[in-house]
């Protein structure tokens, strides 16, 4: 008998909703704004009528629902089931979302952060399904790494480990929002590189622009584009240094760039990086880019039985 689980994906713009089987495919999708503007509360009521909906539309007899995984931005606690602080979900402090989705469901209900909840995806069916040591790195609107080591999701003591993007990789581009000077982030990432390239061009422009800027050969654009691939490398060969990957996926919005990004970081890390195999490690793009918060919440479900 197939079994099935409800994935949650819980960003800052919208809630993405879906049914997901055992070999990763989604049934059925549903995405509902994430309203800040009311009580989290609120909108975790809205999640579950959703989630109630989704369920009823595909037909699936609820023994065969093994539970619902939720994916969300960090910091979080996991193994409390509490989302603490997210930056991008402003007025979400200490709210025990697992808590009010069981209630509810009366169903095992699952969280993790949301590049945990991805590197999993990725695992399950998309570019590491054959890899036990690997690292999902998300490149978006911030920074941040799913590390799986030995077969395992590695979450430390409350389900943030991979917060990279508060690794400190070159200082010389200044103090980041978290106080320290050069992190990987204030770096990077897509805000980052918008940042960085309207002070360059005198207006403000989208991390988009920059990039097309970049490839129709801007001079400016084009050095700092440069360096900034070259400190995603740095991240990267760091990365293998400490957990001695196979691949690294990089997934998120900058990751759509394409080749480029790709070739220089596999440069960097098959001449930088400490020993033989790690200077092998293979640098791919995600499979499942939209789809890998709710398959990664899903696969929650599936890799706790």
């Amino acid at each position: 008998m197939m079994k099935y689980a409800i994935g949650v994906d819980i960003g800052g713009t919208k809630v993405a909703i879906a049914v997901v089987d055992q070999a990763g495919n989604s049934l059925t999708e549903s995405i509902i704004p994430t309203d800040l503007s009311i009580p989290a509360i609120k909108m975790v009521e809205k999640i579950n009528n959703e989630i109630e909906q989704v369920i009823i539309g595909t037909g699936i007899p609820t023994d065969q629902l093994i539970g619902i995984g939720i994916g969300a931005p960090g910091p979080l606690d996991s193994k409390n089931g509490v989302i603490t602080s997210p930056p991008n979900l402003k007025k979400w402090i200490d709210v025990p979302v697992t808590r009010l989705v069981e209630q509810h469901f009366s169903m095992p209900v699952f969280l993790e952060n949301d590049a945990n909840a991805a590197a999993l995806a990725e695992r399950l069916t998309g570019a590491a399904q054959e890899n036990d040591n690997f690292v999902y790195i998300t490149v978006s609107t911030g920074i941040g790494a799913g590390i799986v080591a030995e077969g395992k999701l590695l979450r430390g003591l409350k389900g943030n480990a991979g917060d990279i993007g508060h690794t400190v990789v070159d200082p010389s581009f200044g103090k980041c929002t978290c106080g320290q000077y050069g992190c990987l982030e204030w770096i990077a990432s897509g805000t980052a590189i918008a940042r960085q390239g309207s002070a360059i061009m005198g207006k403000a422009i989208s991390t988009k622009d920059v990039f097309n800027l970049y490839l129709s050969g801007n001079e400016e654009i084009t050095h700092l584009i440069e360096r900034i691939f070259r400190v995603l490398g740095v991240a990267c060969v760091s990365v293998i240094n400490t957990f001695d990957t196979e691949k690294i996926v990089i997934g998120g919005g900058v990751s759509k760039v394409g080749a480029p990004l790709f070739q220089s970081i596999q440069a960097y890390v098959s001449e930088y990086a400490l020993n033989e195999t790690g200077r092998q490690t293979e640098i791919v793009p995600a499979k499942l880019e939209q789809k890998s918060g709710v398959i990664g919440a899903a696969a929650l479900c599936f890799n706790r039985i």
